[in-house]
C-alpha cells in the first residue's frame, strides 16, 4: 500500500486523498500542461499550490521530489508496476500520463515520434524564448540600457511563431485532426506570450491569423478553461 509519508513532500503538502496522484504546481506556463493534461483524460489527482514567489521550489521537501527546484512535478501512488512514482519536468510528466491513460498521443510509431518532436520543440524553443522575451520585455530585463537581448529575444520569438504558423497550415491541432500533447505543451506559452507578458503588438502576433485561430480553439476546450486555474491561487 502506498504510504505518502515516505516522502518527504508530503510532510509539507500533506495528501488528504493518499490514493490519488499528486500535483505540485503553479499555474504558469510550464504547469498548466500538466493540470490541463490531468483534466483532458479525466484521471483523479490533489493539486497541491507551491509558492514560487517565496522560494517554496528551494525547501528540503520539494528539492527531495524535484532536486532541481522546478514545477510541476507528480506524485503517482499508482505507478508502473504498482509501485509510487515520483516525477518532475513537464514534457516527461505529459508523456507518462499519455502512456499511462492511453490517451492524447498516437499510438503509430511515426505519428507518436512526430508528436513528440513538437512537445521537445516547446520545450528547447517555445518555453526559452518566450520566457527570456518576457523577462526583457515585461520584467526586470526591461530596465536594462542595453536592448540588444530584447532585440534577439523578439526576433527569435517571431520566427518561433512563424514555424507554428506554417505547422498549422490546413492543420486544426498541431498533429492535424487529433489534439494531442503536442497542443498541451503550447497552448499555455502562447497564450502566455500576449496576455501576462504583453507582448502582443511586439511580436506582431495578429500577422500569425493560423496560431491565433489555433489557440482560440485550444483555450475554448472545457479541460483547458479548468486547467488554467489550477492549483487555484490563493
Amino acid at each position: 500500500m502506498f504510504d505518502p509519508n515516505k516522502f518527504p513532500i508530503t510532510t509539507r503538502w500533506p495528501a488528504q486523498h493518499p490514493e490519488r496522484l499528486q500535483l505540485y504546481s503553479l499555474p504558469t506556463p510550464n504547469g498548466v500542461k500538466v493540470s490541463i493534461m490531468l483534466e483532458e483524460i479525466g484521471l483523479p489527482y490533489e493539486p497541491h499550490l507551491i509558492d514560487i514567489g517565496n522560494n517554496e521550489t528551494w525547501t528540503p521537501e520539494f528539492l527531495a521530489l524535484n532536486p532541481n527546484g522546478k514545477i510541476p512535478a507528480i506524485l503517482d501512488p499508482a505507478g508502473p508496476d504498482g509501485k509510487p512514482l515520483a516525477l518532475f519536468e513537464s514534457g516527461a510528466i505529459l508523456l507518462y500520463l499519455a502512456e499511462k491513460c492511453g490517451q492524447l498521443l498516437p499510438n503509430h510509431p511515426v505519428q507518436r515520434i512526430e508528436t513528440l518532436q513538437w512537445v521537445f520543440f516547446q520545450m528547447a524553443a517555445i518555453g526559452p524564448m518566450f520566457g527570456q522575451l518576457g523577462f526583457f520585455h515585461k520584467f526586470a530585463g526591461r530596465e536594462y540600457e542595453d536592448k540588444r537581448p530584447l532585440q534577439r529575444y523578439q526576433k527569435e520569438s517571431k520566427r518561433l511563431l512563424g514555424v507554428l504558423e506554417t505547422r498549422l497550415a490546413g492543420r486544426e491541432w498541431i498533429m492535424g485532426n487529433e489534439y494531442s500533447i503536442a497542443d498541451i505543451s503550447l497552448l499555455g506559452w502562447v497564450r502566455n506570450l500576449i496576455g501576462f507578458y504583453e507582448a502582443r503588438e511586439l511580436v506582431e502576433f495578429d500577422s500569425f491569423p493560423q496560431v491565433a485561430a489555433w489557440l482560440a480553439r485550444g483555450l475554448a476546450r472545457p479541460a483547458v478553461q479548468r486547467g488554467l486555474l489550477i492549483p487555484a491561487r490563493e
